[in-house]
C-alpha cells in the first residue's frame, strides 16, 4: 500500500512525504507448517583461531601417500603471491592502501588479464586466473565452517570420529577422501590455541569420518565441542598450473590456436558401424569418418552436440572405429566428471572388454562404481583401495578412461609424449581450459596426435567462484573458445560437425531452447510413443501440449545459519503434481511410473533438502518413492542426463535477491546456460513451477512463459487478473522517492 501526504496548499517549505508498506497474507497447508524454518535465519561466522597456535597432525588414510605410480614429472606448489590478495581486496585498482609491492605489480597484472589470450603469454595468463580463483575459493570455503559441533566415535572403527556435515553429498562443501579439516576447541581461552588436523577417511550422505592423532583420540569425549574449518584441495589447481606450463614447453600452439594452414585434404573412409543407430544419422557418421581420417590434425576436431543429439554415442563409436582402423592406436578418453566417464566406459566395454581400463582417483568410494566397470578398473581387493599401476602396465591398454584431473597422474607417472595417438574429451564444455589441457599437455604429440572435443557451448560451463577469473576468461572452455574461431564457424567441414537430430524430447519441450540457442536447427527424432506418452494426461492444462508452467507467488525463505533458499509454496505444488502422476499412472493409456522416471531440478541446496523431506512426510508418496531412486538436485547434477518427466522449482520469488543471484552466479536468472540445461532434460513431460513476475524480467524466461500462455499450458496464479504490467506502470508513475531523495526502484 502506498500513501502520499502533502500540505493542503502547495507551500514551498512543506515537502510531501510517502509511506509505502507491503501487506502479505500467507495460507499454509499442514505440509508447509512441517517444512517451515526450524529457526530464524542468522548467519554465524566461525571465530578464527587465535595466533599463536600449535598444530597437532592427524593420521592420513592408509596408503594415501603410497598408492601413486613413481613420480617422473614433479608437481610444484604454485602458490599465489601475497600482493595478489591485496589487489583483489581493492578491486584490482590503484589505492593508497596498497603496499609498495602490490602497487608496483598492478600494471603487469592488468596487462596480462586485459591482453588477448595467445601462446606467448598462455601460461602467465592462466597462472594469474587460477591464482585469482584460489583466493576466492579460500574465502568461499569459510561459508561452510561449523561452530560448536560435537563428534561421535565410529562404531565400526574406533580410531575414526564422525562429524555431521550437512550438504556434503552435494559438494557443499566439497570434501574428498584424504582432505583435511582443522578443528579447535570451542570457547578455548588458552593463550596458545591447539589446531587439530583431521583427515577424511570416508564421506557419507551427511557426515564425514575423520582420523586424528592418537593423543587427541585418547583425550576425546563425546560431549566435547569444536569449531570446524574446512580447507580447499589444491591438487586440482596444481595440475592445471602444470598443464599450462607444459603446453608452452611442448609447443602446442597449433592445437590450442590452430591456423588450419597445414591441414591437407584427406579421403574419408567407408564405415561398418558397431552401433546400428548411427546408420541413418548423416552427421554422426561424418563426425566418425573425419575423426578416423584425422582430417583436422593438428587442430582439434569438434563434435558439437546439443541436448539429446547423441554426442557420447558418437564418441564411443569413433573410439571403437579408430582402434579397429589402426591397431597401433592408443586412446585416452576423458570427461570432467566421473559419471560422464562411466557412461563412456560402459559404451566401450561390450566390444573392447580387456582392452579398456577405467582409472579412478584414490578418493573415489567403491559404492559409487557401476558394477560392470569394477573388473576393468584400478580397484585392488587386497589393499581395499584404488591403486595407480606403473606406466608399463598402463601403456598396454588400448583405451584408458579417466577424468581430466586424474589424467594428470599419467603425466606425473611419466607416460611418454606421443604414446596416446588420440585424446577424446567428452562434455568438454564443462571444463575450464587449463583443466582440459591436463589431458593433452605432456601426453599428446603436437604434430601427430589428434585431439577430439565433444560438447555444447550452450550448456553449463565450468563452475567458478572468482568474479575476476570469470570476467577475464577462465569460465570460457577450450571448446567454446575454439567454436568462436573461423575454422569452426561452418558446420560439416573437416574441423567440426554439429549434430542435429534430437532423440530425447517432445517438440513442445524442445521448441524454446531450440529457437534461443540452436537457431531452430534441431530436429525431433525421439521415439513417437515415448515422447507423446503424457500428451493426454489429465493434469495438463491443454491436452496435446506436455509442458506446464505453474505460476506461484511464493516466498523466499532461509533458516538457522544456512544461506541457502527455499520456497514452500512451490514445494506444495510439486507434491500435488507428483500425487496426481502417481494416481493416474497406468490409466487411460498412461505408462506405469518408477521413481527413476522422474527428476526434480532446483538451484538451491535448501530447496533440495525441503523437497526430500516433503517426499518422506507425505504418506501416499513415501510408500511409492525410494528417495535413492527419485533424484532431486541442481542443474549441474542433471547435465548429461535425462528423465521421462522433469519438474523444475525455480524458488526465487523476491526482487531483493535477484542481484545476489547474479553476483554469486546461482539460481536461474543469472545464467542462460542453466536455463537451457534445466528445460532440455525431459523426454515426455516438463513441469516448471515459479514466480512469473520475477522470471519475466529475464528475456529467456519471458519467452518460455509467454509460449506456455499462448499454447494454454499455463496454470496457477492468474496473470491476467493480476494485471501486473498495468499495476507496475501505475506505481512507477507515482515517482516514489527512496530514503536518499532519489527515485527508487519499485521492485
Amino acid at each position: 500500500m502506498y500513501f502520499e501526504f502533502q500540505a493542503e496548499h502547495d507551500l514551498p517549505k512543506l515537502k510531501r512525504f510517502q509511506i509505502f508498506r507491503e501487506i502479505e497474507a500467507t495460507v499454509q497447508t499442514q505440509l508447509a507448517v512441517e517444512l517451515g524454518p526450524i529457526a530464524p535465519y542468522k548467519r554465524v561466522k566461525v571465530p578464527a583461531y587465535k595466533t599463536p597456535h600449535v598444530v597437532e597432525e592427524g593420521v592420513k588414510p592408509e596408503g594415501f601417500a603410497g598408492q601413486h605410480m613413481p613420480i617422473t614429472v614433479k608437481l610444484k606448489e604454485y602458490r599465489y603471491p601475497q600482493y595478489l590478495t591485496e589487489l583483489v581486496k581493492h578491486g584490482m585498482e590503484d589505492s593508497e592502501h596498497l603496499s609498495a609491492a602490490a602497487r608496483q605489480k598492478l600494471p603487469l597484472v592488468k596487462s596480462i588479464i586485459n591482453s588477448p589470450l595467445c601462446m606467448k603469454d598462455y601460461s602467465h595468463h592462466f597462472h594469474l586466473l587460477l591464482h585469482l580463483e584460489e583466493i576466492k575459493m579460500e574465502v568461499g570455503i569459510r561459508d561452510y565452517d561449523l561452530h560448536n559441533q560435537t563428534m561421535t566415535q565410529d562404531p565400526v572403527n574406533r580410531n575414526l570420529l564422525v562429524l555431521k556435515v550437512p550438504g556434503v553429498a552435494e559438494n557443499r562443501p566439497s570434501v574428498l577422501k584424504g582432505d583435511c579439516l582443522r578443528l579447535t576447541r570451542s570457547g578455548e581461552q588458552s593463550s596458545l590455541t591447539t589446531v587439530y588436523t583431521g583427515y577424511v577417511h570416508k564421506v557419507e550422505l551427511d557426515s564425514v569420518k575423520l582420523s586424528f592423532s592418537p593423543r587427541f583420540l585418547k583425550a576425546f569425549l563425546n560431549n566435547m565441542r569444536f569449531n570446524v574449518e574446512f580447507t580447499i584441495n589444491r591438487l586440482t589447481l596444481k595440475l592445471q598450473h602444470r598443464a599450462v606450463e607444459l603446453a608452452v614447453a611442448h609447443q602446442l600452439g597449433e592445437v590450442l590456436f590452430p591456423s588450419g594452414a597445414a591441414v591437407p585434404d584427406v579421403p574419408l573412409p567407408d564405415l561398418r558401424v558397431f552401433n546400428n543407430k548411427l546408420e541413418k544419422n548423416l552427421e554422426q557418421l561424418d563426425a566418425v569418418r573425419h575423426i578416423i581420417a584425422g582430417s583436422s590434425k593438428p587442430a582439434p576436431y569438434i563434435v558439437f552436440g546439443p541436448p539429446g543429439t547423441g554426442k557420447t554415442i558418437t564418441m564411443v563409436e569413433a573410439i571403437k572405429q579408430v582402434t579397429k582402423a589402426n591397431r597401433s592406436a592408443h586412446i585416452l578418453a576423458c570427461a570432467p566428471s566421473n559419471s560422464a566417464c562411466d557412461i563412456l566406459c560402459m559404451g566401450l566395454v561390450p566390444h573392447m572388454n580387456s582392452e579398456v581400463y577405467r582409472m579412478y582417483a584414490y578418493s573415489r568410494t567403491l559404492s559409487s562404481i557401476p558394477d560392470m566397470l569394477l573388473k576393468y578398473s584400478n580397484w585392488d581387493d587386497k589393499q581395499g583401495s584404488f591403486v595407480f599401476p606403473e606406466k608399463e602396465i598402463l601403456m598396454k591398454y588400448k583405451v584408458i578412461v579417466t577424468t581430466l584431473f586424474t589424467a594428470g597422474r599419467l603425466v606425473t607417472g611419466g607416460i611418454p609424449v606421443g604414446h596416446f595417438s588420440h585424446v577424446f574429451v567428452d562434455e568438454a564444455g564443462q571444463a575450464a581450459e587449463p583443466e582440459c589441457v591436463i589431458a593433452v599437455a605432456g601426453l599428446l604429440s603436437a604434430d601427430k596426435g589428434q585431439l577430439v572435443l565433444a560438447g555444447d557451448p550452450q550448456q553449463l560451463g565450468p563452475i567458478l567462484q572468482s568474479p575476476y577469473a570469470i570476467k577475464y576468461g577462465l569460465e570460457l572452455s577450450l571448446l567454446e573458445r575454439l567454436m568462436k574461431h573461423e575454422l569452426y564457424q561452418d558446420f560439416g567441414n573437416r574441423f567440426v560437425t554439429k549434430l542435429l537430430k534430437n532423440y530425447r524430447s517432445h517438440d513442445a519441450i524442445l521448441k524454446i531452447p531450440n529457437e534461443l540457442f540452436y537457431r531452430g536447427e534441431l530436429q525431433v527424432f525421439a521415439d513417437k510413443a515415448e515422447r507423446e506418452a503424457y500428451c493426454n494426461w489429465d493434469g495438463l492444462p491443454q491436452k496435446g501440449f506436455p509442458v506446464i508452467f505453474h505460476g506461484v507467488m511464493g516466498k523466499d525463505q532461509r533458516e538457522a545459519n544456512s544461506p541457502s533458499f527455499f520456497n514452500l509454496s512451490e514445494i506444495e505444488v510439486l507434491i500435488r503434481y507428483l500425487k496426481k502422476l502417481l494416481k493416474t499412472q497406468g490409466k487411460k493409456g498412461l505408462p506405469n511410473l518408477t521413481p527413476q522416471d522422474i527428476g526434480i531440478i532446483t538451484p538451491y541446496r535448501k530447496q533440495v533438502e525441503k523437497i526430500q523431506k516433503a517426499l518422506k512426510l507425505d504418506s501416499t508418496l513415501k510408500q511409492w518413492i525410494n528417495l535413492k531412486d527419485l533424484k532431486v538436485g541442481s542443474v549441474e547434477e542433471f547435465q548429461g542426463q535425462e528423465n521421462k518427466i522433469i519438474m523444475v522449482s525455480t524458488v526465487r520469488s523476491s526482487f531483493d535477491y535477484v542481484k545476489m543471484d547474479k553476483d554469486y552466479n546461482i539460481g536461474f536468472l543469472s545464467n542462460k546456460k542453466r536455463f537451457n540445461v534445466a528445460l532440455t532434460r525431459a523426454k515426455s513431460l516438463l513441469i516448471v513451477v515459479g514466480n512469473p513476475v520475477i522470471l519475466k524480467t529475464d528475456a529467456n524466461w519471458k519467452k518460455f512463459i509467454s509460449y506456455c500462455e499462448k499454447m494454454k499450458g499455463y496454470a496457477g496464479v492468474n496473470l491476467k487478473n493480476e494485471k501486473e504490467d498495468e499495476f507496475v506502470a501505475k506505481m512507477e508513475s507515482l515517482k516514489i522517492l527512496d530514503s536518499e531523495g532519489e527515485e527508487g526502484d519499485l521492485h
